[in-house]
């Protein structure tokens, strides 16, 4: 399992293109995850990048967090709606770890204000995830090729080929 900035020095390309799609759509993404019955769930939810860590917070009493508690399992695939990718995509497969320390969500909290006005500094929160990235993909057009990119711990980038 690697943090996010571990991931990111193994995974540059991957990595890059996950940001640059988090960012065009607004940090939008998708959630994967899965419900009590065993069932696939798909959630949005706007994944924030912090002290060197990817974390996936929101609103408590969600159904996507109750999963999470559950069975720490994710997928998560940043929003697109061009159905031939041709700014790329990507996917990030791992596991969430609850981190209760007050200070780092006070920090998180300033930090996110200052950045979007979004006050949520007086909030408990209840599930407060780090992702542990267990593996990753990107897709990317190049020259009329599609190019899947491919990591996982331990192991280099590869890619696919697809003409």
């Amino acid at each position: 399992m690697a943090t996010w900035e571990e991931f990111a020095g193994h995974a540059p390309r991957i990595a890059e293109t996950f940001v640059r799609r988090h960012a065009a759509t607004g940090n939008l993404c998708m959630l994967a995850t899965l419900r009590s019955d065993g069932f696939p769930r798909i959630s949005p939810m706007e994944p924030r990048f912090f002290e060197g860590r990817l974390w996936l917070i929101g609103m408590p009493g969600t159904t996507k967090f109750a999963d999470l508690h559950r069975d720490p399992r994710f997928c998560l695939h940043t929003a697109t709606v061009d159905t031939r990718a041709a700014e790329g995509d990507a996917k990030l497969f791992g596991t969430v770890r609850h981190d209760p320390d007050q200070r780092l969500h006070r920090r998180f909290t300033e930090a996110l204000y200052a950045r979007t006005g979004f006050d949520i500094r007086d909030r408990q929160f209840e599930h407060f995830y780090e992702a542990d990235i267990t593996g990753a993909s990107s897709v990317e057009l190049h020259d009329g090729r599609l190019d899947i990119r491919i990591w996982k711990p331990g192991r280099p980038e590869r890619i696919v080929s697809k003409p």
